[in-house]
């Protein structure tokens, strides 16, 4: 796992010292090492975080041909490179290291940009390729692995994340409604960035550079098919691709774990990684995410009926991993200091508060101990978890479906109708629920029907189609910025490309045979969990209950009240606010979500500086 950055341009000799500072602004994506190669129109930077090969796969790596090198920087990993490395050493290719980067240069060498059809993994990479002066970048199936650009008149720049970019003098840092619209909006369209110039590679795609410009190709997307299976054989067929995909991802040369929140997704697959070390005389480790009080005080509520560590315990005991909880306070999950650095990973205010905070937390104490951790991430918006797929608002099929319950206070912004944390004059502006219909219109314009598919199947497939390329996105987002800001390097095998596309097609009536949420996943995880765990109800990533850290909140907030002046009250409305830090209800919602969003927004202004273009 690695951040990349670069610069080409044709006409111009990129300054070396330029993409020094760019690929510097990724060191916590790669605090194990560095690397430049400058050429007269193309300069690669690169920071490594060792996991294969951790003695020789420096990068840039380089081949030397009779026609000019052929440069790479690579972020992430190829699971299949033995079986690439063996076809490609049957076609006469020599290879000096053990690690994937090399066998991916390699690829390329033989199959040219076809090569990332080829490769099964989360990756992005930039090839240069001076045998015809063009630069090649691409992006893995399910966009696991960012990869951000900026187009010149004469070339690109490109890096792992916007800041990469933003640290070229000749890019402004401007945020214009376009960006807010997508930031605020929650629907992840393609492309689409939040920084004013700068886009975004899209998942499955490979981009070529050259002096003609820029062309792009989908070598994978998320497509229709009709398969003919009954219940018995799809639990095989899924259960099958599940376990070979995590064998594939606990290949590792450094310390591996698990992240465990007692739920159907994570239990599973850290009961499949813990018999699979077993078998290999290793223990796995597992991770758990803790607050102080939550359990003996824990309140259930209509998104999360009980605390997760029980759960969490009981598969520990039941797979004998070698588990820890991670336990924080409302101090740590409220300090300044924490929320600016999940600021910094993102480049953006997302808002998500105490969830964010305890996330970025938890990855930094896993990195004391291990360097990579599988994840349950996508499951739910894969198997069918949430319950938007089943109540009447998420299946109305006329916005988002997460978008659709009214009474989450992070989806205000979208309804005029409902109280909203902006300035009135930025809230008209915004026109978000013209933004989200337009975006809403445009994804299910892409979605295929099968031949024959009843309404309520078709119904369920634009649901699950509509998680799977745009809501998980937002995910596989966070959970890397979030991870790579403390140098950890998650994996997600619910992302595997044969998984995503064989439950998908799968039909709804499998995949809720028993009536149950996720029940296709449930049989598969049967065999493998304590029944308390296979018959759990789907609860969210946890949130703190502990009261003190909205006291804290409401503290900073009253803070920033004092000067109307600060630049953030072009965005914010300082009278919703001034009620939230004044409000005495111990359970308003979208009081607290006012505050986590308003602080966040003010530390990003503070900490990027940003020209907002409103």
């Amino acid at each position: 796992m690695c951040g990349i950055a670069g610069w080409i341009e044709f006409g111009r000799a990129p300054s070396e010292a330029i993409t020094a500072a760019m690929t510097a602004t990724l060191a916590c994506r790669g605090p194990d090492g560095q690397g430049l190669w400058t050429s007269p129109h193309a300069s690669l930077g690169q920071r490594r975080l060792s996991v294969i090969d951790v003695e020789h796969g420096n990068q840039p790596m380089t081949v030397e041909t009779a026609s000019g090198p052929v440069v790479i920087v690579y972020s992430g990993e190829t699971y299949n490179f033995a079986e690439l490395r063996r076809q490609l050493g049957a076609a006469g290719h020599r290879f000096r290291t053990r690690s994937d980067t090399e066998v991916v240069l390699h690829a390329y060498l033989q199959w040219g940009p076809a090569a990332a059809e080829r490769m099964d993994g989360m990756f992005a990479f930039a090839i240069w390729d001076g045998r015809e002066e063009k630069l090649v970048l691409a992006r893995d199936r399910m966009g696991v692995k960012p990869l951000f650009v900026h187009a010149l008149d004469n070339g690109v720049l490109f890096g792992s994340e916007p800041k990469a970019i933003l640290a070229h003098p000749s890019v402004t840092a401007a945020v214009d409604l376009d960006g807010f619209r997508e930031l605020f909006s929650m629907v992840k369209s393609p492309r689409q960035s939040v920084w004013s110039g700068i886009s975004e590679i899209e998942p499955g795609t490979t981009v070529v550079v050259d002096r003609d410009g820029s062309r792009e190709s989908v070598y994978w997307r998320l497509t229709t098919e009709s398969p003919n299976l009954d219940l018995h054989k799809t639990v095989e067929h899924v259960a099958g691709i599940l376990q070979e995909g995590v064998r594939r991802q606990l290949v590792s040369d450094v310390p591996l774990c698990t992240l465990l929140s007692g739920g159907l997704d994570s239990s599973t697959l850290t009961a499949l990684a813990a018999a699979e070390l077993a078998g290999r005389g290793q223990q796995l480790r597992s991770f758990s995410v803790d607050f102080e009080g939550q359990t003996a005080d824990f309140r259930p509520d209509a998104l999360r009926p009980a605390p997760d560590t029980p759960f969490a315990h009981e598969v520990a005991a039941h797979v004998r991993s070698h588990h820890t909880d991670v336990v924080l306070t409302p101090e740590t999950l409220a300090d300044p200091k924490i929320r600016e650095l999940v600021i910094r990973a993102y480049d953006l205010p997302m808002g998500h508060g105490d969830m964010d905070a305890s996330m970025l937390l938890l990855f930094k104490a896993i990195r004391e101990q291990a360097v990579v951790a599988l994840s349950g991430e996508s499951a739910d918006e894969l198997f069918g978890g949430y319950h938007q797929f089943f109540s009447p608002q998420g299946r109305a099929e006329t916005s988002f479906p997460w978008l659709a319950d009214p009474h989450l206070p992070q989806y205000a912004a979208i309804s005029p109708r409902q109280p909203s944390v902006f300035h009135p004059e930025f809230q008209r502006a915004l026109a978000l629920p013209d933004y989200v219909q337009d975006s809403y219109s445009a994804a299910v314009s892409a979605i295929e029907r099968a031949p024959g598919e009843d309404q309520l199947e078709w119904t369920m497939r634009k649901i699950t189609y509509l998680y799977l390329t745009r809501f998980v996105r937002l995910l596989l987002d966070r959970q890397d910025r979030l991870s790579m800001a403390v140098g950890l390097e998650i994996r997600v095998p619910f992302c595997d490309h044969r998984l995503v596309s064989a439950v998908y097609n799968a039909p709804w009536r499998l995949k809720h045979h028993d009536g149950c949420e996720k029940s296709l996943l449930r049989s598969v995880a049967a065999p493998l969990l304590p029944l308390s765990v296979i018959q759990r109800k789907k609860s969210p990533y946890p949130s703190t209950q502990n009261l003190g850290y909205m006291d804290l909140l409401k503290i900073q907030a009253r803070d920033l009240l004092t000067d109307r002046s600060n630049a953030v009250f072009t965005i914010v409305d300082p009278a919703a606010l001034k009620h939230a830090a004044n409000s005495t209800s111990a359970s308003d919602s979208f009081g607290r979500f006012v505050l986590e969003r308003s602080l966040d927004i003010a530390a990003w202004m503070d900490a990027y500086q940003p020209t907002l273009k409103v």
